[in-house]
Parts: structure tokens; C-alpha cells; sequence
């Protein structure tokens, strides 16, 4: 392993990732609850103050600008008053966006209730995009994709990543580092990726259960050889991360201090991964400082991102 120096400033300045993925926006309702409702055995929520944050594949792009580099997302999107609001979020926070568009389709909205910092309920607004809108997106994809070295998908299995192999492959064939953050039980479609980045409850959907960390081991190994990933990177919440490849196995512990919310830690992880594999850093010593990342994430609420400067103070 190299060096675990993490790279000034002025060099996370000069990567540019870009993301594709499913595009959401994470809507927080805050107040308190007091009383129950006449109607129903419902709690009712006095809301106080509503905020609108980026979600999905937005908050990695988000996570990659925040720590001090630049992203660009390539997104399906509705013609929808959501669809505007991601924008106009998206423009605040300096990330460039690719978009393809459809009248018909919902863009993906979460709405949560919260009620002091306790989630009460989430309410989603969404739709599967068309065969056209994906296709759309790929023929963007094939056009811009040589723009970039390091590319990382964030699958949230909303359906913009339904032709995630053939864009791998291009990417692939290229030379390019591929990053992605996968969902549900088949993981052929990412076939190829440089690295992939399951949590524990994601890895149990693929290759079962087991019942020791050496069966594990094995288990991730073969899956590696199957589907030709260079590494995973299996997330292992307050336990911390374990990195798979050539070279064996390599567990990291957490350094989270407190863990408040693990919300949107996945894309904290994979979005300082994705910055540093840009500066030429190998894997092994990247996923040390993502891991750090994720420790502070953790320590804050909803889906939120961490800076160069919080990550350097841990050195």
C-alpha cells in the first residue's frame, strides 16, 4: 500500500466524477408531537420548519463537490415540479447536470415526517422511468463518458440504472475506474466494475447467509471471481468496512465517535472513494479515508456530507 497521505486541496480541486444514477430529493418535515389525533391513533405533527436536501445519486454528486472536487450527474427526470426543485438544488451546489426528460415519469420524491429528530414517517412519490428515457440516457452516457476517468453509479433500484451493464462495458473497454453502489439480488449486471460497494443486508441478498467470518471470506471471494469486480468494498455499518481483493481481505474498523444516523453514509463512502481514486490513490489506501468519512457522516442527521477539512483534522 502507498502512502496514506490524503492529497491537498488543490488536487481533489482538479477531479471530476461523474455520476449516474437514480436522482431523488429527500423533502424533512420537522416539528412535535404533543397529541394524538381525534380521527385515528395517529400522532399529530406540529410542523415547525421543512427543508429540501439531494437524494440518491444527487447526494453522492453532492458528497464529491462538498469534500472539494467537481461532479457531474446524468439523471432521468419527470417535467415535474420535483424535477425543478432537484435542478435548482443541484445548480446551488455547483453540480453539473446531464437530463434526460419525460412528461410521464415521476421523479422520485421522499417525504419525511420528523418529530423531534425521530422519523415518524416517510411518504415516496415515484414512477419507473420508460424505455425510451433510458435509452436516451445511454445514447448521453456513450457521448461524455470519455470525459471522465472515474465514473460511479448509485443504484437505488429505481429503474435509471436498467442499462447499467452496456454502459460498464463502455466504460470499461476505455479504461475506466468504475465505482457502484448496488441494489438488489443481481449483481451480474454490474459484471466488470472496479469496485462495488454492498452493504452487509445487500451482500446477504447475493450470497446467502453465513456463519463465520472465514465462510464469509470465501463467499465474497468467489463472488468477486464471478462477476469479475477488482475489489468489493463490503459496509458494515457501526462495524466498520472490510475491503476484498487480489491481495486477501482487509478489515478497517469504524472510527465513528457517535452514530447517530446512518442515513446516506453508502454514498459517503463511495463519493471519497470515487474523489481519491481520481488523484491516483489505489483502492487500499482511498477506502482508509473513506472509512474515516463515513465516521463523521454517521454523527450527523439525515442524509448529509462531510468536507476536506473535517476529514483532514483525523490525520
Amino acid at each position: 500500500m502507498k502512502s496514506n497521505k490524503l492529497p491537498d486541496i488543490r488536487t481533489i480541486n482538479k477531479v471530476h466524477v461523474l455520476v449516474v444514477g437514480d436522482a431523488m430529493l429527500d423533502r424533512y418535515w420537522y416539528g412535535k408531537v404533543e397529541r394524538i389525533s381525534p380521527e385515528a391513533p395517529v400522532p399529530v405533527l406540529e410542523v415547525s420548519k421543512m427543508e429540501d436536501r439531494l437524494g440518491g445519486c444527487c447526494n453522492a454528486a453532492k458528497n464529491i463537490v462538498d469534500f472539494g472536487a467537481q461532479a457531474t450527474v446524468l439523471i432521468p427526470l419527470g417535467m415535474d415540479k420535483t424535477a425543478a426543485e432537484l435542478e435548482n438544488l443541484l445548480t446551488c451546489a455547483q453540480i453539473s447536470v446531464l437530463k434526460c426528460e419525460d412528461k410521464d415519469f415521476t421523479s422520485t420524491l421522499k417525504l419525511r415526517m420528523v418529530g423531534y429528530r425521530q422519523q415518524l414517517l416517510r411518504a415516496d412519490f415515484e414512477s419507473k422511468p420508460s424505455e425510451q428515457l433510458i435509452h436516451e440516457q445511454t445514447k448521453i452516457f456513450a457521448s461524455i463518458y470519455k470525459n471522465f476517468e472515474v465514473i460511479l453509479f448509485s443504484d437505488y433500484g429505481k429503474g435509471a440504472l436498467v442499462d447499467v451493464q452496456s454502459m460498464i462495458k463502455m466504460a470499461g473497454d476505455s479504461g475506466r475506474q468504475i465505482l457502484v453502489d448496488p441494489k438488489g439480488s443481481d449483481f451480474s449486471k454490474y459484471y466488470g466494475a472496479t469496485v462495488i460497494t454492498p452493504n452487509v443486508s445487500e451482500l446477504r441478498n447475493v450470497v446467502g447467509t453465513w456463519n463465520s467470518e472465514g465462510e464469509l471470506d470465501v463467499l465474497v471471494q468467489n463472488l468477486r471471481e464471478q462477476y469479475q469486480f477488482t475489489h468489493l468494498l463490503l459496509t458494515r455499518g457501526e462495524d466498520g468496512v472490510k475491503l476484498y481483493d487480489d491481495e486477501g481481505a482487509m478489515m478497517i474498523p469504524s472510527l465513528a465517535r457517535d452514530v447517530y444516523d446512518v442515513t446516506g453514509a453508502g454514498d459517503t463512502v463511495i463519493s471519497i472513494l470515487a474523489t481519491l481514486l481520481a488523484t491516483g490513490m489505489s483502492v487500499r489506501e482511498a477506502v482508509w479515508w473513506a472509512n474515516r468519512a463515513a465516521g463523521i457522516v454517521v454523527g450527523k442527521f439525515g442524509t448529509s456530507t462531510v468536507s476536506y477539512y473535517e476529514i483532514a483534522q483525523e490525520e
